[in-house]
């Protein structure tokens, strides 16, 4: 007779792992709270456009002396060292203002966000980081040592720019890829920030910057006490922005620092955070169509026009070693970067691409995030000086290198329109008619 022998059940930790999702849905609140801001930047980027392409027609019209005159017209008083033309106004003041929306929201997402949680971080961040890496490198490799000092103009993303293509070849993109675009800008927005006050400040004044550090603190202690009054927070933003300005660093990082200093979440005696938005939120929704509806666009206007010269003027941009390392950059660097750290993640954490996804969408993202335009021109003139020879070839390159980035970008997600149809109709279907759509509330169920 022969004995069977007995079963051998296996331990609990041999059974199958769920594996994470890299683009997962987030909540509902946040999700609708982040397609609000989408829809603002998509029309700043409208308007960004409309600027940008003012500025060329005028700036290679009869009139283009007309353009030049208005973009070095100097004012402000001088007694403050701010007797500066309008280009440099719109360069170190109004993008102040944008770099103070993209820090409330990057302070947003690491304490109350996606981004407090490192799983869900991971991706756009090691994204972003790529997205700087790569494209640094390659522009290394074309520009020489001779355009070295540009080697951060191909690294940076606009997401203003990048959502008006998307509301043109991707509105029905599905929400999880919306929301890693616009994170991955962010945190994008942050390392540029960090790039242009670490390796773009020439000289540096103590005392100016030392000074910097009282009205900052001032202005913490009162947004700390959730003071709204704009006739005390304004001033004291001014004057931190005058003194870092006159420190030598660039202006634009006052604006992130006044960011920071603000609180994300209520306080307990506001009725905590789950009692509503808080002061950062508040101030977000206050400037963020200034940002995307005033300060972008005049910076586009007054900082893209540039004399091509017909197509020999732009063959003799674009044959520039250094337009040559920013076109590659942005086109073949900054989707190789992001693409490659999106599957080191997945690779290393084993974490699946959504469901009906794939890395063709992935490729569609990372060429959007070679559209590279404002701070682009914002570091080309850091660089190389507004109004140089150079700083006109970056202009170009810029442009081109943005302009081949949405348009490999188009031909890609138009291919998968089919697919972010079939997933657009699952993410709106609301059966009970409650206002949030039934596939978000079986997944916070889960």
């Amino acid at each position: 007779m022969t004995r069977s022998l007995p079963t051998r059940r296996l331990p609990v930790t041999d059974a199958p792992r769920r594996r994470t999702s890299l683009f997962a849905r987030r909540s509902w609140g946040e999700t609708s709270r982040i397609l609000g801001i989408l829809r603002k930047e998509t029309v700043g980027g409208a308007l960004l456009l409309v600027g940008a392409l003012l500025a060329l027609v005028w700036s290679n019209s009869p009139w283009a002396d007309g353009y030049r005159s208005l973009r070095d017209l100097t004012v402000g008083p001088a007694s403050l060292h701010l007797d500066l033309s309008l280009a440099t106004w719109a360069a170190d003041g109004l993008l102040a203002i944008f770099f103070f929306v993209a820090g409330l929201e990057l302070k947003r997402e690491f304490v109350a966000g996606d981004l407090r949680d490192p799983r869900r971080a991971a991706v756009p961040v090691a994204a972003a980081v790529g997205g700087v890496v790569v494209p640094a490198v390659l522009f290394l490799l074309f520009a020489g040592a001779d355009g070295a000092r540009g080697w951060a103009i191909p690294t940076a993303t606009d997401i203003a720019f990048a959502l008006a293509v998307l509301a043109v070849v991707g509105r029905l993109l599905p929400s999880a890829l919306r929301t890693f675009l616009l994170t991955l800008a962010v945190v994008d927005d942050l390392l540029a920030i960090v790039i242009i006050a670490v390796f773009y400040t020439t000289s540096l004044a103590v005392l100016p910057l030392l000074g910097a550090l009282v009205p900052l603190a001032l202005f913490a202690v009162l947004v700390q006490r959730r003071v709204r009054s704009w006739w005390l927070l304004l001033p004291l933003a001014a004057v931190t922005w005058t003194l870092v300005h006159a420190s030598g660093v660039h202006a634009t990082v006052a604006g992130v620092l006044l960011a920071f200093a603000v609180p994300v979440l209520r306080s307990t005696a506001a009725g905590g955070p789950g009692a509503g938005p808080g002061l950062a939120e508040h101030f977000e929704h206050r400037f963020r169509p200034i940002s995307a509806g005033v300060a972008v666009p005049i910076f586009a206007f007054l900082s893209a026009g540039v004399t091509v010269g017909g197509l020999a003027g732009l063959a003799t941009a674009l044959s520039d070693r250094v337009a040559v390392g920013i076109v590659v950059g942005l086109v073949l660097g900054k989707p190789v970067g992001i693409l490659a750290a999106t599957w080191l993640v997945s690779r290393f954490t084993r974490a699946n691409l959504d469901e009906g996804l794939n890395w063709l969408d992935v490729l569609g993202l990372a060429l959007l995030g070679g559209i590279g335009f404002t701070v682009s021109l914002l570091i080309g003139e850091l660089a190389f000086g507004l109004g140089s020879a150079r700083d006109d070839h970056v202009k170009v390159a810029v442009l081109t290198g943005s302009l081949l980035s949405a348009l490999l970008a188009t031909v890609i997600l138009r291919a998968r329109t089919r697919v972010y149809r079939r997933v657009h109709e699952i993410e709106t279907v609301d059966e009970d008619h409650d206002g949030v759509p039934d596939v978000f509330e079986r997944e916070a169920g889960r």
